[in-house]
């Protein structure tokens, strides 16, 4: 089953242009990269550790890097163990970033973010607002009206309700769930382009019950990961600043990807 909805009262829209420009300075750039085949989790958190590591030092880059990954569940530092209704179906892993349980599969774009906010400002709100502007402006390039919502976290669309309701429903069509180590970032977003909604029905996704989870496709419109990238990359650009290509930081091969399993301690 999918998660279910909740009738509430229409809320006015979110515009979809930057609200916040957090870019470092004029020659500052961000390498931007996308791996093709599904990245296992546990490859993933040992590579961003390593990289953030590396941007504390002023030895590499920033970088936010493209992926997909096997389905799976993560549990951010604010879980509730009760929030997790199908605990064998999928795996799961624990990680540091906030946020409570989120899923990740086939269909949905992860970004993440390993940028320097100490060198932005060291805003903690103003950081992830700046995401939410970020996934915003790349939904409205695709035709799609994202808004957000005092008290949660992420980017969320108005469905209409039943002809004989007057109000409209919202499901959350993006999540945002980052941690910053020495204020460097880790983890970042996750854009819903054509999972399989159903797997969020093994969790509350984000600890917000009353709500469901939608996708760009189950609203209608048919956006390519492709094309998704583009939209989001333009938007990043437009916030944190120009952007570069970089080659990709993992080619895994499928097999190893789907063979992924939770690793104790995993953050």
């Amino acid at each position: 089953m999918r998660p279910s909805n909740h009738h509430i009262p229409s809320m006015p829209l979110i515009q979809a242009h930057p609200r916040r420009l957090l870019h470092r300075d004029p020659d500052a750039t961000i390498a931007w990269a996308r791996t093709e085949d599904p990245v296992g989790y546990v490859e993933a958190v040992e590579f961003m550790e390593a990289r953030a590591a590396a941007i504390r030092r002023g030895d590499a880059s920033e970088l936010v890097w493209l992926v997909e990954h096997p389905a799976l569940y993560t549990a951010g530092s604010s879980s509730r163990r009760a929030d997790l209704l199908s605990p064998d179906r999928f795996p799961v892993h624990e990680t540091r970033r906030g946020g409570q349980f989120t899923y990740h599969g086939p269909g949905q774009r992860v970004a993440y973010l390993m940028l320097d906010v100490g060198m932005r400002g060291r805003d903690v709100r103003s950081f992830v607002g700046a995401i939410e502007d970020c996934i915003i402006g790349a939904l409205a390039r695709l035709g799609v009206d994202g808004e957000t919502r005092e008290g949660r976290v992420g980017v969320w669309v108005r469905r209409p309700g039943a002809p004989d309701h007057p109000d409209v429903r919202e499901d959350k069509i993006a999540a945002i769930g980052v941690r910053l180590k020495s204020w460097v970032s880790l983890h970042g977003l996750s854009i819903n382009v054509a999972p399989d909604l159903d797997h969020f029905a093994g969790i509350v996704p984000c600890g917000i019950a009353g709500h469901g989870v939608t996708s760009i496709a189950d609203l209608g419109h048919a956006a390519s990961m492709e094309a998704v990238d583009l939209a989001l990359r333009a938007a990043f650009d437009e916030v944190f600043g120009t952007l570069v290509d970089a080659p990709c930081p993992l080619q895994c091969t499928k097999s190893s990807a789907l063979a992924d399993t939770p690793a104790s301690g995993q953050n």
